[in-house]
């Protein structure tokens, strides 16, 4: 468990203590991240430019949140100065978006979308389902504050797990909320117990996934990661070009 999360740590190139991989899929990091992070009437603002950024929209929904949705067509990205006027009208707690989402591939660049994010005091919260391990995600230099994955992506794993990372200022929040974690199975507050030097008992984790997972990860690293993400786009291109 400590490689894991020191493995998952390099390649969310982050030192974020609450760094980890939550038991069930890609979806659950999801639903972990917000449900964390969003109390009941907090406002959140949703990109939603695909499936998935609709999905954080529900589970943001269903955990209390008061969601407004910034919508771009299948294919399309998000301006850092339409986030940066939503932000203004709207004034979220946290700001979700997809990295590169699932359903069309589009690409989101994010260094400048977290500029104004923090520029307006809100927690950014990103799905890299698609791109961990395929595109750089530089939670540190960033400044991401609550990002999750899966596995069965280009971390090339079978899906069952999804690596979460949280930063200092996203712990913050947890620990300051005034109500109970909407999931148990799910509660940060508990699993990093778990994962930690405690290791006190949360649940029965999917050990042959975790084998599986370290494995992967022991793989991304000795490949390189910027060797891995050169590969991914060169064979974007190679399939791009195919297809013309």
């Amino acid at each position: 468990m400590d490689e894991l999360q020191s493995m998952l740590r390099e390649l969310f190139q982050t030192t974020n203590e609450l760094t980890l991989a939550v038991s069930g899929t890609g979806s659950s990091g999801m639903e972990a991240c917000v449900v964390n992070l969003i109390e009941p009437g907090d406002r959140m603002l949703v990109c939603v430019n695909g499936v998935f950024g609709g999905r954080m929209s529900d589970v943001a929904t269903r955990a209390g949140a008061q969601v407004t949705t910034l919508e771009r067509g299948f294919g399309e990205i998000f301006s850092p100065e339409e986030i940066a006027e939503a932000l203004q009208r709207v004034q979220p707690k946290v700001v979700g978006i997809v990295h590169a989402e699932t359903s069309t591939g589009a690409w989101q660049p994010l260094e400048e979308i977290a500029k104004v994010v923090h520029a307006s005091d809100a927690l950014l919260l990103v799905d890299c389902v698609t791109s961990l391990a395929g595109a750089p995600v530089e939670v540190d230099r960033w400044g991401l504050d609550a990002v999750y994955s899966g596995t069965q992506k280009c971390l090339s794993c079978p899906p069952g797990l999804a690596p979460v990372t949280f930063s200092p200022r996203a712990i913050e929040i947890i620990e300051r909320r005034q109500s109970k974690i909407a999931s148990w199975y799910l509660d940060m507050s508990m699993v990093r117990d778990y994962w930690g030097d405690s290791r006190a008992y949360h649940h029965t984790a999917p050990i042959n996934q975790n084998y599986g997972l370290h494995e992967a990860l022991r793989l991304v690293l000795e490949e390189g990661l910027e060797n891995r993400f050169a590969r991914h786009m060169r064979n974007h291109r190679a399939l791009k070009a195919g297809y013309r």
